[in-house]
């Protein structure tokens, strides 16, 4: 049998996002199956629960870009040999910078691994996260962007993984109970009546806020009354495009049909009472977690074919493809979909236990043991 692994994985904070979320299931894959787990980090809210999940958590500054941060190389090299690292995982830009030095040299270092989360801008910083043995990449758009801008980088180097969800956190055919519909509508009465759209997001001008008020617009204008939330766009700092978007409600006659909430800890009800979830950013994302979360849930997704959420759609739900930009095809799809949506099939990957595998599978390759 082949000895169990130390895996040291490294990312900025431990407080949210998709790198530390990733960060987490994996470590809790490696507890698990009998393997050592140690994650770098300065720090944060997911720290508590990391640890109680049987891992280790060595705090460093691995998060500031400023070189006072070198200080940290040597400090992680002596890590890496005093706890005899099998694999070391960098989930950032930094991280991959302060351990890619620290390895430098080491003629029997660990073996390196990065996981590309995003699509960062393309340069010679960046190009740190196309250095690992391996480089994960979270959908074929971010293998793709890899080799398009880093052209030496070979291929047989990337290997994608795409993030998961958990079926059990997302059961297909879910529906919210009485008491919580109750207490929804109460909170919002304005989206009560009529087909609910959700589009999850960020307060970002990136997320399609306006497309999807637009789309409200152009359904009434067709007859067909729909209402809209917009998921986790109202947040601190975003006041002056919140406000933006309220005018625009206003002047598109829709402002009675519309709400606006901050992050929320029920999305997943919100998902399952929705007719539509909407996924229209206007940048290619690097994958599209919604788009699953819904589609595990049995929820139709209408977004724009581009990016990973296309690559999801096109696997998944390709009746919720519409050309980016196209408000023609946005509303003439949408109003299908909401008289008659084709069903959907019971998630059969993109599933967390699907990547926690797929990543333990890729250590032991580098490190047979």
């Amino acid at each position: 049998m082949s000895h169990p692994l130390t895996v040291v994985q490294l990312v900025p904070a431990l407080d949210a996002g998709g790198a530390e979320r990733s960060t987490l299931e994996v470590a809790s894959a490696l507890v698990a199956a009998g393997h050592r787990s140690i994650v770098v980090s300065s720090g944060g809210r997911l720290v508590e629960r990391l640890v109680a999940g049987g891992s280790e958590h060595v705090e460093l500054d691995v998060a500031r870009k400023s070189p006072v941060t070198l200080a940290q190389v040597p400090r992680l090299r002596a890590l890496f040999e005093r706890e005899r690292a099998d694999v070391v995982h960098a989930r950032s830009r930094v991280p991959a910078w302060l351990s890619w030095l620290a390895l430098r040299g080491w003629r029997h270092r660990p073996r390196f691994v990065t996981t590309a989360h995003g699509l960062n801008t393309p340069g010679f910083y960046s190009g740190v996260m196309a250095r690992g043995d391996r480089v994960i990449c979270v959908s074929n758009t971010v293998r793709d962007y890899l080799l398009r801008h880093y052209p030496n980088t070979a291929p047989d180097r990337l290997v994608v993984i795409p993030r998961g969800i958990d079926p059990a956190e997302f059961p297909y055919g879910h529906l919210p109970d009485a008491t919580w519909r109750e207490w929804f509508f109460a909170e919002f009465p304005q989206l009560a009546g009529a087909p609910l759209l959700t589009l999850p997001g960020r307060g970002t001008r990136l997320k399609g806020h306006a497309d999807a008020i637009e789309l409200v617009a152009d359904l009434k204008a067709r007859g067909i009354d729909t209402r809209l939330l917009l998921l986790g766009a109202r947040q601190v700092g975003r006041e002056a495009y919140i406000a933006e978007l309220e005018q625009l409600a206003v002047a598109r006659g829709v402002a009675d049909r519309i709400a606006i909430s901050a992050q929320r800890d029920d999305a997943r009800d919100v998902y399952a009472c929705s007719a539509l979830v909407l996924q229209l950013s206007n940048k290619p994302e690097s994958f599209g977690r919604t788009v699953v979360e819904a589609i595990a849930l049995c929820r139709p997704v209408l977004g724009y074919d581009h990016g990973g959420v296309g690559e999801l759609l096109t696997d998944l739900y390709p009746a919720g493809r519409v050309p980016l930009g196209d408000r023609e095809r946005l509303v003439e799809r949408a109003a299908e979909l909401l008289r008659a949506a084709p069903a959907i099939a019971p998630l059969s990957h993109y599933r967390l236990a699907d990547m926690q595998q797929a990543t333990l599978a890729l250590y032991r390759e580098l490190s047979p043991g």
